[in-house]
């Protein structure tokens, strides 16, 4: 969600040095994202949500040191509406940075040379990161999600998929269960059945896709593929781009609120998601046309939770719900577009 923002700093500054710094998590989409030129991965301790974990003051004198050797001009940090711009730009500070730029409602000092104020909690992730650029004068319109395959991470999943018997060209289903966090996830074993209720009626392949760290966590799904089974399972044997360039071969993806759903809206697929109460839909839902968000409202939303302490009620469907909004979708994009009269008349005597 940040992409359509480095695109514009890149329209901007077309000359520019433009490096990412993320999580290790987060660094893995920099193939993916061709406004950049060099990417720092980073365990920052600003986003470690570890409870105990020992105090490692000489890890941030190693990021100061670190940023200042690479002598970087300017600083834009963007963050989510519960995340705080200032323990990164005290970062950027030490490394002697001498722009900084960031948003928050609370006053930081000295830490952020341009303290921009946000919008409502509310907003749209990536409305809220061109925000921060339009701030300080730098032209950001275009909130599309876009990414970009390389060739040979789409000639490795291509030739995942073959193994699987899919054929290029072939319509498929793409099955994301995985999510950051227990609180997003649907339970698996509904997940199962759905994906098993979809290939019968529709005679899709469906491919299931996970991280390698994913790989074992879900044993209802994984014990699908099989013989004479059109369940395949690619979980634990893709990288993020490779699994990036599944998804733009697929004709569906079904995902939880979760990096899979983000990928399937850059590349415009169908899809359903199955979206808990953790957070509020319209800061990070996907803006694309075809798309079936199945909730169920809940007292509790939003959390903002990792772990739910009821009984996932946000996430009550039925696989059979499930398969249906897939199924929808499938034949949705299976019809006839509808005829139009050309506006030329043509006389026949």
């Amino acid at each position: 969600m940040t992409g359509p923002a480095l695109r514009a700093l890149r329209r901007a500054y077309p000359e520019a040095s433009i490096t990412l710094m993320a999580s290790p998590a987060g660094a893995q989409t920099a193939p993916l994202l061709p406004w950049i030129d060099d990417c720092i991965a980073w365990r920052a301790s600003w986003q470690d949500i570890s409870s105990g974990a020992p105090a490692k003051p000489e890890k941030e004198r190693e990021l100061a040191d670190l940023l200042e050797a690479r002598r970087f001009d300017a600083a834009f940090i963007f963050t989510s509406f519960s995340q705080s711009p200032h323990p990164p730009a005290y970062a950027c500070y030490m490394a002697r940075i001498p722009i900084r730029v960031g948003q928050s409602k609370e006053f930081g000092g000295r830490l952020l040379t341009h303290w921009v104020k946000p919008g409502p909690d509310e907003e749209y992730q990536v409305e809220r990161n061109l925000h921060l650029l339009r701030a300080v004068g730098i032209p950001a319109a275009e909130g599309q999600l876009e990414l970009a395959v390389r060739a040979e991470d789409q000639h490795s999943a291509n030739a995942l998929l073959a193994a699987c018997g899919i054929a290029a060209g072939q319509p498929f289903a793409a099955l994301a269960p995985g999510a950051s966090c227990a609180a997003r996830r649907y339970d698996e074993a509904r997940f199962a059945i759905a994906a098993q209720l979809l290939a019968v009626k529709t005679g899709l392949p469906v491919v299931l896709l996970g991280s390698p760290r994913e790989t074992g966590k879900f044993p209802a799904l994984e014990a699908l593929p099989g013989s004479g089974s059109s369940v395949f399972s690619l979980i634990g044997r893709t990288s993020v781009p490779e699994m990036a360039a599944v998804i733009r071969r697929s004709s569906l993806v079904i995902a939880n609120n979760s990096g899979a759903m983000h990928i399937a809206a850059a590349f415009n697929r169908p899809m359903v998601i199955l979206f808990s109460g953790t957070e509020v839909m319209g800061q990070f839902a996907p803006r694309t046309k075809d798309v079936r968000l199945l909730n169920r409202a809940v007292h509790c939303s939003p959390c903002r939770a990792f772990e739910c302490p009821y009984q996932m009620e946000c996430l009550e469907i039925a696989p059979d719900e499930v398969a249906a909004a897939a199924i929808e979708l499938v034949e949705a994009a299976a019809a006839p577009a509808p005829f139009r009269h050309s506006r030329r008349e043509v006389n026949v005597e």
